[in-house]
Formats: structure tokens, C-alpha cells, sequence
């Protein structure tokens, strides 16, 4: 392995050598991040999937660098001007943008005025002037007059444009100059006179300027977007000045020369035709590029929370596709996630400006308590689409009225409608409508959140900032990483685990899931974590992989239903002879106060084991069934509906965190619009980013900043004195 990178890695992981090294021959070996994270302990030292994750990103650029610059250095050679320094320059480069400066001057270009001039026979012109010589450059220049070139003046211009590109070429300058306009660029942004913005989305940057090195990631996304709908115009603003002055300092070498004056016009035509142009594109997609990794960061933290919201396991719920003119679709769904019945009331306007149909809501109220005493329903599920809140109210006071010992929660049901037209919900449920998919799809996100979530592409779950403006495949990758991590993390049942959820199962992929769906439906389950060795087409190495993240909790082999790893199980099954552990002890205080007396450095030495196994082992005991998610807070669960008329400045709320921004949180407050709570009114302490302090799912306690009635909205605060 490269040396150069591996240093590379440790300096910017801080990971020591040795980890590093045996993280990249794991992964050679065909180990994914979630096993050797879980079962490879003793190698890595304990890295978490993170860390792991992160080792391999940083080796695959590197290596990617390496390419690159061999590529550069062999494209130099063949020229046969590759010369020691220039390789240890190339070599050395830390970024792309440095190896493609330093491969400028020698790069094959496509017609220029450069280009031009050198055909005509004007480069030694151009070396001429570079002495500075105290001689008159209009008589030097008269030697060169010939077909192509018809003037002195036509001789001068042709070399200051050599010139102007050579100056242009200089790598150490450009990255001075890039540099400079970094730390004091300026980005302003203007509205352009025919813009459409009806909204007034973009109003903050129809005049708007702010320095390059202070602007946050989150406008410069907006600011992209604006652009790219053409509703303003964008620049990087440096002072042009500066950088002729920068340059006429390294270039200049006698001020009274006679060609000064031609060599300043020279750096003139750099500046403004080809380095300020580049450059300004060089800044701007480096801030993109920083500004998508922040997205891709928070989109990647608010969707991991997401996905480990609590299971509320071993409820019927009731969930309810809301709308307007096509009513209200519903599905009660058992516990197991079946759907028992299905139905659809009319409880809203038909049109806009008319009242209810009295009839019709008498009949919504009496179907809806029908399926509530018929299947014992002890939640109802809202999705927060259309009609969201309208549903919410006529729900909220058929509770009231009725007394109904039944209570509700607004579920966010952003990417509902992608999994109900897709595939896997034709198969799922064949005879059912999209919208009737959706009230399934929405009872079942109460029921076990990550079952559901991996259904739909990553991408359309609502809990990002500027997704659509990242780059799809840095997107997808951070995405997935963070749903396979999920996955594993929790375990999966593989006796009731759909295709879609095995396919993020480590060692598993599509056409494995689906080859484990179609042997169960054979076989009827598994009884051990061994029968999957019987499924076509997955192999030792796959099983390897996969079989401690599958669990059987009512198998022959009560180690199947824990994390223990089978290639663990003799170890294990000594421990549990020893100490006369069986497996209905698991779980149970028995266990614990065994545990509790084992000495473990003694154990670990005369099992011949490594200390994360046996740790893992013994925890595996205390809790077989361990659920990460068990940490996080349950769903906020309400009976009554609180309208924006209801709210006072500085009045008491509790609400869920729905999504984490750059610039705050938005918190389900029970209204139709989430409240904005700003990172200013987070803490009173400073923090970073809303992140550190908030996450999607948790439950807050906020104080009313700000009503909005026309619009709808609510400023809110952490800050129980804030103004």
C-alpha cells in the first residue's frame, strides 16, 4: 500500500497506522463497514462505521489523486519536459486543483490567441520582452513583419498575448491569486431585470453581498438555485487592482524598460480574459462542493434519526391518507403490519368556499368509529400532506366528543406517494389503490419506522435542505451508507423482513434479498441462522457477512435470536456451560448478577479470546433482543387539536423536531405549518450548528416567539425569556 497515502489518512483521521492498515485489508478482503465494525473489533481497535467510513473515502481519493497525477506526470514525459522538481511539485500537490495547475502549461490547448500568435513565428517576440531590455521594441518588433504578421502593432499584441498566457499558466501564482480571492472575495448576487419570482423566494439576494470566506453553505445552495432559475445574477468580486499589483511585482523586472508599459497590458489581458474568469469559477465550485457536503452531512444526520424513531410495537393503528375532493383513505394495520381493513370517508368541502356535506361527515364520523371499535384501534396515524390539518381537527373532536380512549399523531409522510406507485408496493399490496398504499405505508411508519423508511429512496424522505442541488451520486452514496448503518445497527427478523429491508443487510444485496424472501415462502421460516446456507446463490462469503445482523427470536438456536456472530457460538456456548446459563435465563436478572461476578481478563485468557468478543458475548446475555432505538423518545402523542388563534407570545408548547437545518429546526407544534425555531433562539450559549444540539424526532419544549397570522406562521424559542 502507498505509503504517502497511508500517512495521508492518518493525518487527516488521526487513526494510527496500524488501525488504518488493517481497516484497508479488511475491506480488501470483501468485509463491509457494518461487519467490520461489529465483529472485527480486535483488528480495528474498536472503530466505529463512521471512522471505518471514513479510512475508505479518504484511501479511494487518495488513490484517485495518485491516478490523476501519474496520468499528468506520464502526459509531461512523453513531451520529454518532465523534469525532478516538476515530479516532486506534482507529487506533493494535496488537491486535484493544484495537480491540473501545475499540468496547465503543458496541456495540449485547442485554438487561442496564444495559440495564434506562437503559429505566426511571435514567441521569440515574447521571449525578447521578458529581458526588459532598454532597446526599442517597435524596431525589434519590425524583424518579425511577414505574411501572416502585417504590422509592428500586429507583432506586439501577438506576443503580449504569448505573454499574457504564460502569466496565466504560472500555478504558484494562480494559487496565490485563487487564495486571495478566498479571504477577501466578495460574492454579490443582483436581481436581473425580467426575473420571475412571484413568491418573492429569492428577495434577500435581488441586492446582496456578503464576503466569500463568511458565507454559509446553506445560501450559497440558494444562491446557485437562484441562478440556475434565473432570477439573479452571480459574481465573485476581488479587487483587480490588487492582483495587477500582485503580478506586475513578480514579473516586472525594470520599471523603466521601455516594454513595461506593454508588459502591464499584458498582465491587464491575463487578468481579465483568462485568470479572473477561471478563477472566479475555481471559487465558486469549491464553495458548491463545501456547501453540498454540509447538505449531504445534515440530510445524512436528520435521516439516521429518522430512521431510529422507536418502533411503537404491539399497536393496531389506523392510518389515514388525508385529502380533499378524493376523501381520506384508510388502513387499520395489526401489529405484524398487516393491513385488516381498508375504507375511505369524505369529511371535508368539496369545493373551496363551500361548507361540508352534513351527510357526509355524519357518515365519515360512523365508518371511522366503526373501524376504531371493530379492530380495537389504540392510535391513528395523519399523514401531514394536503388536508393534513383539516383531518386532524375532525378527528380531534370525534374523540372529544365521543370519548374515545384513542389518540393520534401527525406522521410525516414525506415519500409516501414514491413508495405507493413504485414496484415493491404493487407487490406488497395488489389490489389496493396508490393513495389506499399510502394510509399503509403511514400506519406502518408508526409502527416500525425503518421497516417502512427503506422502501423509498432516501432522497425523497423530507428531511434535508437543498437536496435537489447536491450532486446525485455524493447524495446516494452518503444516503445508503447511512440506511445500511441503520439496518444493521438494529437487526433485522429474517422471518419478517421484507426484500426491501434485507437488501441493506450487510453482505446482502437486491438479488440476495430476494432469493432469502423466496426460500422462507418455501420453506415457511427458518429455524436457524445455518438453513440460509441453503439459499441459492448465497455464498460463504455472503452468509459470513449477513448472519449476525439476521436474527431468529424463536428459533432452534437460541444464540440466532442475539447479535453473537455463529463464528462466535463455540465460544459462547462455553461460557454458557460454565457459568449454567441457558437461553430462557437471557435477558433476565439471573444473568445479570452472574455477569456481574465474572472475571473477565481471567475468562478472556482461558477462553483464548479477545476482549471485544467476550464483552459483546456478555452483553448479548443481558440483552438478547437490544434495540438501539429503545434510547430515543417515543412519538408525541395527542388527543386534542391546537389552532395558530389558540397561541400567545411566550405561551408553553411541546412539539417534535421534524427537520434540522443550517439555520434552525422546524418543530411540529400541532399547526399546519411547523414552527421555526432559529439557531440563535436554540441556547444561550453559542453552537456551531443546530445539529449539535437537536435532532430530528425529539421532543422539545419551546416557548411562541412570533405569530404570523396572515402567513401562518410561528417563530419559535428554547429561550424561556426571549424577545
Amino acid at each position: 500500500m502507498n505509503e504517502q497515502i497511508i500517512k495521508d489518512i492518518k493525518d487527516s483521521t488521526g487513526i494510527n497506522e496500524k488501525r488504518i492498515l488493517a481497516v484497508l485489508s479488511l475491506l480488501d478482503e470483501g468485509n463491509t463497514i457494518p461487519f467490520i465494525a461489529r465483529y472485527r473489533k480486535e483488528a480495528t481497535g474498536g472503530l466505529d462505521e463512521e471512522q471505518i467510513n471514513e479510512i475508505h473515502k479518504t484511501w479511494e481519493y487518495q488513490n484517485s489523486l495518485l491516478k490523476r497525477k501519474e496520468d499528468v506526470m506520464r502526459l509531461i514525459d512523453e513531451k520529454g519536459m518532465l523534469t525532478e522538481d516538476l515530479k516532486q511539485e506534482i507529487l506533493a500537490a494535496q488537491k486535484l486543483v493544484e495537480v491540473e495547475d501545475l499540468y496547465r502549461p503543458y496541456k495540449e490547448k485547442k485554438k487561442t490567441k496564444a495559440t495564434e500568435a506562437i503559429a505566426k513565428g511571435l514567441e521569440p517576440l515574447a521571449t525578447w520582452m521578458m529581458l526588459f531590455l532598454h532597446e526599442d521594441i517597435r524596431k525589434e518588433a519590425e524583424t518579425f513583419i511577414n505574411d501572416q504578421v502585417k504590422s509592428v502593432d500586429e507583432a506586439i499584441e501577438g506576443a503580449m498575448y504569448i505573454i499574457a498566457e504564460m502569466i496565466s499558466d504560472d500555478a504558484n501564482d494562480r494559487k496565490s491569486l485563487r487564495e486571495d480571492m478566498q479571504n477577501f472575495g466578495t460574492i454579490i448576487t443582483a436581481v436581473k431585470k425580467n426575473a420571475e419570482d412571484p413568491r418573492k423566494v429569492y428577495e434577500m439576494y435581488y441586492e446582496y453581498s456578503e464576503p466569500v470566506k463568511q458565507v454559509k453553505p446553506h445560501r450559497v445552495l440558494a444562491i446557485n438555485r437562484a441562478e440556475k432559475e434565473k432570477i439573479v445574477t452571480v459574481k465573485v468580486e476581488l479587487d483587480k487592482d490588487r492582483m495587477q499589483a500582485y503580478l506586475e511585482k513578480r514579473y516586472i523586472r525594470d520599471e523603466s524598460a521601455p516594454v513595461t508599459p506593454y508588459f502591464k497590458k499584458a498582465i491587464e489581458d491575463a487578468i481579465k480574459r483568462l485568470i479572473y474568469p477561471s478563477l472566479e469559477r475555481e471559487v465558486r465550485s469549491e464553495l458548491t462542493e463545501m456547501a453540498e457536503e454540509q447538505a449531504i452531512d445534515v440530510f445524512s444526520d436528520n435521516l439516521q434519526k429518522l430512521l431510529l424513531q422507536p418502533p411503537l410495537k404491539g399497536r393496531t393503528v389506523l392510518g389515514v391518507d388525508p385529502a380533499f375532493r378524493t376523501g381520506c383513505k384508510l388502513s387499520v394495520v395489526n401489529p405484524q403490519g398487516t393491513v385488516l381493513e381498508k375504507g375511505v370517508i369524505y369529511p371535508h368541502e368539496k369545493q373551496k368556499g363551500h361548507t361540508a356535506d352534513e351527510a357526509l361527515v355524519k357518515d365519515s364520523r360512523k365508518k371511522l368509529f366503526q373501524l376504531i371499535h371493530k379492530h380495537n384501534v389504540e392510535l391513528i396515524a395523519i399523514g401531514n400532506g394536503t388536508a393534513s390539518r383539516e383531518t386532524e381537527s375532525f378527528i380531534a373532536e370525534m374523540i372529544k366528543e365521543l370519548k374515545l380512549s384513542v389518540q393520534y399523531v401527525i406522521v410525516n409522510e414525506a415519500g409516501a406517494s414514491v413508495y405507493s406507485a413504485s414496484e415493491l408496493a404493487r407487490e406488497e399490496f395488489p389490489d389496493f389503490s396508490v393513495e389506499e398504499r399510502s394510509a399503509a405505508s403511514i400506519a406502518r411508519r408508526l409502527q416500525d419506522p425503518l421497516s417502512e423508511l427503506v422502501k423509498i429512496d432516501p432522497k425523497s424522505i423530507g428531511v434535508g435542505q437543498y437536496q435537489h442541488d447536491v450532486t446525485p451520486k455524493k447524495l446516494n452514496e452518503s444516503l445508503n451508507f447511512v440506511v445500511t448503518q441503520a439496518v444493521n445497527q438494529v437487526g433485522v427478523n429474517v422471518n419478517t423482513a421484507s426484500k426491501a429491508l434485507l437488501m441493506y443487510v450487510s453482505g446482502l444485496n437486491k438479488s440476495s434479498a430476494e432469493n432469502i424472501v423466496k426460500h422462507r415462502d418455501k420453506l415457511g421460516r427458518f429455524t436457524t441462522r445455518q438453513d440460509l446456507l441453503d439459499v441459492p446463490h448465497l455464498g460463504q462469503k455472503s452468509y459470513e457477512q449477513a448472519a449476525g445482523f439476521l436474527r431468529i427470536p424463536d428459533g432452534s438456536e437460541v444464540l440466532d435470536m442475539t447479535s453473537v456472530h455463529p463464528e462466535s457460538y463455540s465460544v459462547a456456548k462455553a461460557i454458557m456451560k460454565r457459568y449454567q446459563i441457558d437461553g430462557s435465563m437471557f435477558g433476565k436478572d439471573a444473568v445479570k448478577d452472574i455477569i456481574k461476578t465474572i472475571d473477565r481478563k481471567a475468562l478472556q485468557k482461558e477462553l483464548e479470546v479477545d476482549s471485544y468478543t467476550l464483552n459483546d458475548i456478555l452483553d448479548a446475555f443481558i440483552q438478547p433482543l437490544r434495540d438501539p432505538r429503545d434510547q430515543f423518545a417515543q412519538p408525541l402523542l395527542r388527543s386534542d387539536i391546537l389552532k395558530i388563534d389558540d397561541l400567545s407570545i411566550g405561551m408553553e408548547l411541546e412539539g417534535t423536531v421534524r427537520n434540522v437545518v443550517d439555520f434552525g429546526a422546524f418543530v411540529d407544534i400541532g399547526l399546519k405549518e411547523d414552527g421555526l425555531l432559529h439557531v440563535s433562539k436554540i441556547s444561550k450559549r453559542f453552537i456551531k450548528h443546530p445539529k449539535d444540539v437537536l435532532n430530528v424526532g425529539d421532543i422539545v419544549k419551546v416557548y411562541v416567539l412570533k405569530i404570523d397570522l396572515d402567513r401562518g406562521k410561528v417563530g419559535l424559542t428554547m429561550l424561556k425569556d426571549a424577545k
